[in-house]
């Protein structure tokens, strides 16, 4: 299947939506280069800002460009703009409703050769906790591209992450989304994988390696963690016998717990969350990082056998 990165597939849906009006800015914080902006910056300098090292101040550029009607994209690593500028996502967008899209850019452990000041496992659980804020994670460059057009047109402020490097093709071209639904990777009766994010793809593996032992699984892309699409997650539990929820984010506050919040309240069923523990991550590649956590597709089978072997809560 191809490859290729979110980041290139958002900037190269930011170039196209620049080019019809003169209402779409990005702001980007000393990461044109991260980000894969400079063409955007060539293209179109007088919609593009460069902000420096100040997370903070973009954010503030950004909310002042959405008080006089423009919709600004403010694009860096997800580890600072989540972290360094949360105060001002909070105060300056959030409360205001301004139409501002936080894009947080190499999230999770992308950066992980950088050691804990460049992970981004924490910014899902801030974002959510924030009023009026859409959160995205899409799972390939597809996906990334419809979400970015949705997020100019939508008028809301919004937080997207993530990855750096290249991803599997999850949909092909053309693919269409309700942007506030679950998206159904496979279907099966046994148990559910949900999942978001590059996770998507892993999770779909597991799917596959589960019906080679008569093991099926339904498999939810939920790229859309706010709002969260309940009917979706309420399905899964009344149709399979437990979920599984895996992410490339902390078990705290995330998609997990999202998902635990649904099913306690409407449909409970026996929830496992695989993602980062409450610990300081380790310093390595993404890969090895996924490796030495457990998310990869082969763990995320045995957790799911594991899960239908339980007979209790």
């Amino acid at each position: 299947m191809a490859k290729t990165s979110c980041r290139k597939a958002f900037t190269s849906a930011m170039e196209n939506l620049a080019g019809r009006g003169k209402s779409i800015y990005m702001v980007c914080t000393d990461s044109r280069g991260g980000v894969t902006a400079g063409d955007f910056a060539e293209k179109y300098p007088g919609q593009f800002v460069e902000a420096g090292i100040a997370e903070q101040n973009a954010v503030g550029i950004a909310a002042g460009l959405a008080a006089v009607g423009k919709t600004a994209f403010v694009a860096g690593p997800a580890c600072f703009l989540a972290a360094r500028s949360y105060e001002q996502v909070k105060v300056d967008v959030a409360y205001n409703n301004f139409d501002v899209k936080i894009v947080g850019v190499s999230a999770g452990v992308s950066y992980g050769p950088l050691g804990g000041t460049h992970t981004a496992l924490h910014d899902i659980a801030g974002m959510r906790a924030l009023p009026n804020i859409e959160i995205f994670a899409p799972s390939d460059g597809e996906q990334t591209k419809r979400v970015t057009e949705y997020l100019a047109a939508s008028g809301k402020p919004a937080y997207m992450r993530f990855g750096r490097g290249e991803v599997e093709e999850i949909y092909p071209e053309g693919e269409r989304f309700e942007m506030h639904k679950a998206k159904v990777i496979a279907e099966g009766g046994d148990v559910s994988i949900v999942a978001c994010g590059e996770m998507v793809f892993y999770a779909k593996k597991a799917a596959e390696l589960l019906a080679a032992e008569g093991v099926f699984a339904k498999v939810l892309d939920m790229f859309c963690l706010k709002p969260a699409d309940e009917g979706a997650i309420c399905e899964a539990a009344r149709e399979t016998k437990a979920i599984i929820a895996v992410e490339e984010h902390s078990v705290h506050g995330g998609l997990g717990e999202l998902v635990c919040g649904i099913t306690a309240r409407f449909c409970p069923v026996l929830v496992y969350i695989m993602g980062f523990p409450d610990e300081e991550c380790k310093v390595g590649g993404k890969a090895e990082l996924f490796e030495y956590y457990g998310l990869t597709p082969g763990r995320i089978a045995a957790n799911a056998k594991k899960l239908l072997g339980m007979k209790r809560f």
